[in-house]
């Protein structure tokens, strides 16, 4: 099949056999469709939830290439080893760059691509592992790989559909388990991320099955496909700057302790406030260090809005650093924790690092006990919702790359201007994006100045409002 054969003669023999079977099957769904249509309904609504639209996508395995031409991609390029299919594919999305190569040998393809698709491809492969390997070479730092595969506990249903002609027959699969792929992914340079199970019933009517039940205990153990979502392994970065973002509101005693306390960070520290409409002299403190303190270089800008969000959205579009972090003005978060979480996301072992409060002992003021109780209960409802752990989602500190931030603020109408504080807002994109997560635990101190803005009620229905929330619009799509 190849000038140099990639296998020895039995990896030929079966990658010659399987060309062959899905040469024929193309063939056939010409004239014949079986009941795989809601199956693959239901692929595409998932893949359009997992994928913004305008990326640059490439699919190994497209078949008629279908999926990828859903996802509108501001470019598309699909793979295949079936002629047959590649030839269907180009007449039906002549959008789409097709090409009839085999995934174990990908030399003749270049370019980098924000996500890469496997979808029920790696069933097929003769060997997995090498397949992942020739992916590596189209990535970023930011490219998400996306699997799914057939569960094996449906081996049986989808071979008695085979037998009755409602599903396309198969040749021999792989029948892996996610933690199968989770190893070969390790070996091949990639780092999985979230797993999902999906699709529980294949037919029609399926909607609430698919979208509430396969989320569920004990249903999620008899999802159709499983779903793994992972990223390149991690690389450092090379002194990436920083902008800090303050929003300082009646704060007016604690900006003196900012800029003395700030810390020095990557291959600059700049550190932004955002006023907001103080009732105390805050601006005009800040007004009055910025010119004490040269080496950092510093911006003030007062709020036109109201709420915390509000106000830093507006640090972050005025900031010029490759990494965006939060710091609250009330200096419950130490600045001189704020190295930790530049070396968090620096180093690669997250895209998104979230201050956590939760695990060291706090001093004696700075959480009520039902607040850290509520707060417990909702880490574990959140980190399910998420798909990834979340132990804390109020705490204010938290860092990602600016990079990020611009896509999260680009999708920002997929959720809406929902959140005053603006915590939701960015882990809910974070996650949308399917970036990398990371809880850094810190040490939460007493205020030493004015009095939290935060009630403790509003607080708590802010919490389930979210829950409903994310439960709408991540978690039951």
């Amino acid at each position: 099949m190849n000038k140099n054969p990639l296998f020895d003669e039995a990896g030929q023999i079966y990658q010659q056999t399987h060309v062959t079977h899905w040469d024929k099957i193309a063939k056939k769904r010409d004239t014949w469709r079986g009941l795989g249509r809601w199956y693959h309904r239901r692929l595409n609504q998932i893949y359009q939830f997992l994928v913004n639209p305008n990326q640059r996508i490439l699919e190994i395995g497209c078949g008629m290439g279908s999926l990828i031409a859903h996802l509108q991609p501001s470019q598309g390029v699909g793979i295949d080893f079936s002629p047959e299919m590649i030839a269907r594919a180009k007449q039906r999305n002549p959008n789409i760059q097709y090409h009839q190569l085999d995934a174990h040998d990908l030399s003749e393809l270049e370019g980098e691509f924000d996500v890469i698709i496997f979808s029920d491809t790696i069933n097929d492969l003769w060997d997995v592992q090498r397949a992942f390997e020739q992916v590596r070479k189209f990535c970023t730092p930011h490219t998400r790989i996306i699997l799914n595969f057939y569960s094996h506990l449906w081996q049986l249903p989808l071979a008695i559909a085979q037998s009755l002609n409602l599903a396309a027959p198969l040749r021999t699969q792989n029948w892996l388990t996610p933690e199968d792929v989770n190893n070969m992914l390790l070996l091949a340079g990639f780092e999985s991320i979230r797993i999902m199970r999906e699709v529980l019933w294949p037919l029609p009517l399926g909607g609430f099955a698919d979208r509430i039940l396969v989320k569920l205990w004990p249903f999620r153990g008899f999802g159709l496909s499983n779903f793994v979502i992972a990223r390149p392994a991690a690389q450092p970065a090379e002194k990436p700057s920083v902008s800090v973002v303050v929003a300082a509101r009646n704060e007016a005693g604690n900006i003196k302790n900012i800029f003395e306390r700030l810390p020095k960070m990557g291959s600059k520290t700049e550190l932004i406030f955002v006023e907001g409409h103080s009732r105390d002299n805050t601006y005009e403190a800040i007004e009055k260090e910025m010119p004490l303190h040269p080496d950092t270089p510093s911006l003030l800008f007062r709020q036109p809005g109201i709420g915390k969000a509000d106000a830093i959205r507006l640090g972050f579009e005025k900031a010029s650093g490759d990494i965006l972090m939060i710091l609250d003005a009330d200096l419950t978060v130490p600045p001189e924790d704020l190295p930790r979480f530049y070396d968090a996301i620096a180093s690669g072992k997250g895209e998104f690092i979230n201050g956590v409060r939760l695990v060291y002992p706090m001093e004696k003021e700075a959480m009520r006990t039902l607040n850290f109780i509520g707060n417990k209960l909702f880490s574990l409802t959140f980190s399910w919702m998420l798909g990834q752990p979340v132990k804390d989602t109020l705490c204010g500190t938290k860092v990602m790359w600016r990079e990020d931030y611009e896509k999260i603020a680009a999708n920002r109408v997929y959720f809406g201007d929902f959140d005053p504080f603006g915590d939701f807002d960015l882990i809910f994109g974070a996650a949308k994006l399917n970036r990398k997560i990371v809880d850094l635990p810190i040490r939460y101190r007493d205020r030493t100045y004015g009095t939290t803005n935060i009630s403790r009620w509003k607080h708590g229905l802010l919490l389930l409002r979210m829950v409903a929330f994310a439960a709408r619009r991540i978690k039951f799509v």
